[in-house]
């Protein structure tokens, strides 16, 4: 259905009338400038652009007061010295005659998506907008912000369409307090907001930005932990904001613009890819253009480019991890089961919901001559002329698969290409060697860029073999890393000694966890959507982030286990980490009932349900945990606690 772009070239119309360092960041320059990288690369016109409108005042009303609407009615008439006096009266907030106008555009284009979003006719969408809104309460401005924009978008989407849960993922780097307050005791907005804190040194300098604000009445209880399928949100809304990226002079800190990427990407799983995202902060108008960018980018569906650096979590962040858990255990059974991440719906119902990320960072400021050259080296990769491909012997039609996933009927193997699949023709029987050169074409294809990713099939006896020569062939193709994710009676191919450290092989079978090496073991499938959410959260993505792998085998053998709705989920996630490049070999037998929700996963839309919540047995969080344990010391994303001092 498509993207939306909400935009308006009013929204440039404020900036600041006198000297004030502090403000004068919050320019017009920001639109401009994310809106010139868009446009440069080609992604506004892939996008449905809408003008935006005002918001009424009644509209305005859904969170504001009447007397704090009349006072910045009033601003349009007020001259410089008064529009001075008045801006002096709130902290870090200053008011132009046409701040009323640009207000009601901002908050009328998060309202316009939202519509645009929920009436079908986009899947998702980012409304560019300034002045931003989160820090707005009910009768004050506050940090830039003068109506809130984001808290609008919710309170709007609950009286219109009638939503009873709205998750709200809050990415700047400044804790959005004035939608804390304004949902603070509201069970059906679940607020996640990841900032600074720095033990309240950093601003709005509040107590309430810490850990210890678990909310008040029904909404008590949040947590850290990323909100999958238990709270089943109908609506996201990402108060996006950017001044975490690297130069950033408010945020100091140094989040590529790749980061956002990522972090929309894990989202879109949830409330069927409804993501509405309003701009927030950003002032470093390079990297706020870059990061806009990448968000629009994966909202529109392309790869994900991949995230650079060591996968390692510092010593800050565990801390916080820790601090937020302890507050949140006496609410959450995940919690008190210390596994992964997993909101269980057999500790709240869904009027007790309430969520929280709370991020704390030492400083890192980035000098202004080091900046280009880590900017220079992103790259917006163009989407492959294949989005996803299907190679099977079933019949298309037979298979159900969705609008643009491509079924191969047959292909032209290259001359090097055959020449690999009769390198190993003692393995196969002859039906098995046709059906092995087209799984290896659609490997070339992955690797040269012309398919995103793909799905094939195999005879059960022929799974084991095909995945040994696919190996083979992605390490001679100089893939430096590969992930497999084997499910089923499959065995890792005993030639592979050599590059034991090239190759992660995760095997899900059995009934016990095992460990082989630190890149080769094994864990049972979990039969609760607990234990498997755990499982895909916990084990799967830390490893997939943490190898950062060039390209990912998902492979489903014999006695595999799975269900349409887990397999669908493992494979989205696993997007992520290796920029959508996944080659899944599946069983003949599983095709027919696994196709279509495969192909939709990896083609980038939303994978189905897992079904009502099961908690994890004491069985699967002691596999888990072994292995976490075990493993932590060489995978440094399974930790989610602080080593004692």
């Amino acid at each position: 259905m498509g993207t939306a772009l909400v935009y308006h070239e009013d929204m440039t119309a404020t900036r600041l009338l006198w000297d004030d360092p502090e403000c004068e960041i919050e320019c017009p320059e920001r639109l401009t400038a994310a809106l010139d990288g868009l446009r440069q690369r080609g992604l506004e016109e892939r996008c449905l652009c809408l003008s935006a409108c005002e918001a009424s005042e009644e509209e305005l009303g859904l969170v504001h007061s009447p007397e704090y609407i009349a006072l910045v009615q009033k601003t349009q008439t007020l001259d410089k010295e008064e529009l001075h006096a008045l801006s002096k009266q709130y902290n870090a907030v200053y008011f132009h005659p046409d701040t009323f106008h640009c207000a009601r555009l901002a908050a009328g284009a998060a309202l316009q998506l939202v519509d645009a979003v929920l009436t079908g006719a986009v899947h998702n969408g980012l409304a560019l907008v300034r002045p931003p809104g989160h820090h707005s309460q009910r009768a004050a401005a506050n940090g830039f912000c003068v109506f809130n924009n984001v808290a609008l978008a919710a309170k709007h989407a609950k009286q219109k369409y009638g939503l009873q849960r709205i998750l709200i993922v809050d990415w700047d780097v400044h804790h959005g307090q004035g939608i804390q307050y304004i949902f603070n005791d509201d069970p059906s907005v679940l607020y996640f907001s990841w900032h600074r804190y720095e033990h309240g040194s950093f601003w709005p300098f509040l107590p309430e930005s810490d850990a210890d604000a678990v909310g008040q009445g029904q909404g008590q209880g949040f947590t850290v932990n990323l909100p999958w399928n238990q709270f089943d949100p109908e609506l996201v809304l990402v108060s996006a904001g950017f001044d975490s990226a690297i130069g950033d002079p408010e945020g100091q800190m140094q989040a590529t613009p790749e980061c956002f990427a990522h972090l929309t990407q894990l989202l879109q799983v949830l409330a069927g890819g409804r993501i509405c995202a309003v701009l927030e902060g950003g002032y470093h108008l390079e990297s706020l253009a870059q990061s806009v960018c990448m968000m629009v980018q994966t909202l529109l569906g392309d790869p994900t480019p991949p995230l650079l650096g060591l996968m390692v979590p510092c010593q800050s962040a565990l801390e916080s991890i820790q601090s937020v858990q302890t507050a949140q255990t006496p609410y959450w059974t995940s919690l008190q089961q210390n596994v992964a991440p997993v909101l269980s719906s057999s500790t709240h119902s869904p009027e007790e919901r309430s969520l929280r990320l709370l991020g704390e960072s030492p400083t890192c400021a980035v000098a202004e001559d080091s900046l280009s050259p880590l900017l220079d080296q992103l790259c917006l990769r163009p989407a492959p002329p294949i989005c996803t491909a299907v190679a099977s012997t079933v019949p298309g039609a037979a298979l159900c698969l969705p609008p643009g996933v491509l079924h191969q009927e047959g292909s032209v193997l290259r001359e090097e290409t055959e020449a690999w699949a009769r390198l190993h023709k003692s393995r196969f029987q002859d039906e098995d060697l046709a059906t092995l050169g087209k799984i290896l074409c659609l490997l070339d294809g992955i690797m040269d860029g012309q398919i995103r990713n793909a799905i094939a099939t195999t005879t059960a006896l022929a799974t084991a073999a095909t995945l040994d020569v696919l190996i083979q062939r992605c390490l001679a193709r100089r893939a430096q890393r590969v992930l497999c994710v084997a499910l089923g009676q499959l065995d890792r191919p005993l030639d592979l000694a050599d590059d034991g450290r090239r190759i992660l092989w995760l095997n899900i079978r059995g009934k016990d966890a095992a460990i082989q090496s630190m890149f080769h073991f094994s864990t049972p499938l979990p039969q609760t959507t607990g234990g498997f959410l755990s499982l895909i959260l916990g084990l799967v993505l830390p490893l997939a982030y943490g190898f950062q792998p060039d390209m990912v085998l998902m492979a489903l053998g014999p006695a595999h286990g799975l269900q349409n709705a887990q397999a669908a989920l493992l494979a989205a996630m696993l997007r992520s980490p290796v920029g959508g490049r996944i080659l899944a070999v599946v069983e003949e037998e599983s095709i027919r009932l696994l196709a279509r929700s495969l192909a939709q996963a990896l083609h980038g839309e939303t994978p189905p349900s897992l079904g009502p919540f099961s908690k994890a047995t004491p069985e699967e969080i002691q596999a888990l945990m072994f292995l976490k344990a075990r493993l932590e010391a060489r995978w440094k994303l399974l930790q989610v606690a602080a080593p004692p001092p």
